[in-house]
């Protein structure tokens, strides 16, 4: 069974950058589409970006030309660099592993990202 850990979460000024990573583990060739979702306060969880397998990526409008998601030269991780955040940005944000026929596989525990002066 998939496990996904996340990292790079925290507190940064508007106009900063942050860079996340998911980190997945055990069964990782079962893997075609990873992702990064977000669930701000009282807001349902959203697709921020998506990555497959053969480097084809998706992003949210309102991350496009910001967020930029990437896979590392390890199969099991995948980065998403964060520039120019605003305090919309602000969110817990979740790593997302999809199998082939898009059945999620597992999901990472979250990491806050915070936008604030």
């Amino acid at each position: 069974q998939v496990q996904l850990v996340e990292s790079g979460g925290g507190l940064v000024q508007p106009g900063g950058s942050l860079t996340l990573s998911c980190a997945a583990s055990k069964n990782i060739f079962s893997i075609y589409l990873m992702g990064w979702y977000r669930q701000a306060p009282g807001k349902e969880r959203e697709l921020v970006a998506t990555i497959t397998s053969f480097g084809d990526t998706n992003y949210a409008d309102s991350v496009k030309g910001r967020f930029t998601i990437s896979r590392g030269n390890a199969k099991n991780l995948v980065y998403m660099q964060m520039n120019s955040l605003k305090p919309e940005d602000t969110a817990v944000y979740y790593c997302r592993a999809q199998a082939l026929d898009y059945n999620t596989l597992a999901w990472g525990q979250g990491t806050q990202v915070t936008v604030s002066s």
